[in-house]
């Protein structure tokens, strides 16, 4: 799937949330749960995303042309929204990364959802994902 029918997809499943908060806040952990499980050799020092309150680690796989995403959290609000993440740039070459933009975010409503200091980590962890993606241009 394209990185826009994924968002797509991802607005099409919050929105039978409408507005209620809590049931929108349950479905992101509940997504947290599903990402399969990072390998305990991955979570080191070499993969925390900076500028996040939580724990979060993002390992990078590059295969194929394209960049695979381990991600993992100590909290389960965050591991959902980097499950979202991993979603979208999972399996894209480091260019279509690039260009992707996250026009999900907004038409979900996630600002209610997430206080400044969770949405500061997320922009964080969009950072670290797009720096992965430019190194590999750059070789």
């Amino acid at each position: 799937m394209t990185s826009i029918e994924l968002q797509d997809e991802i607005i099409e499943d919050f929105s039978l949330f409408e507005d209620d908060l809590e049931s929108k806040l349950f479905y992101l952990m509940d997504l947290g749960k599903k990402l399969p499980e990072m390998p305990i050799e991955h979570k080191s020092e070499d993969y925390i995303v900076k500028g996040c309150q939580s724990k979060v680690w993002l390992f990078p796989v590059y295969e194929d042309d394209k960049l695979y995403f381990e991600a993992d959290s100590n909290t389960e609000i965050t591991k959902g929204l980097v499950s979202l993440l991993v979603k979208i740039y999972s399996g894209k070459t480091p260019q279509e990364i690039l260009n992707t933009e996250l026009y999900f975010i907004e038409k979900i409503g996630m600002s209610r959802m997430i206080g400044s200091q969770r949405s500061n980590g997320f922009t964080s962890m969009i950072k670290q994902m797009k720096m992965y993606a430019f190194a590999l241009i750059k070789q």
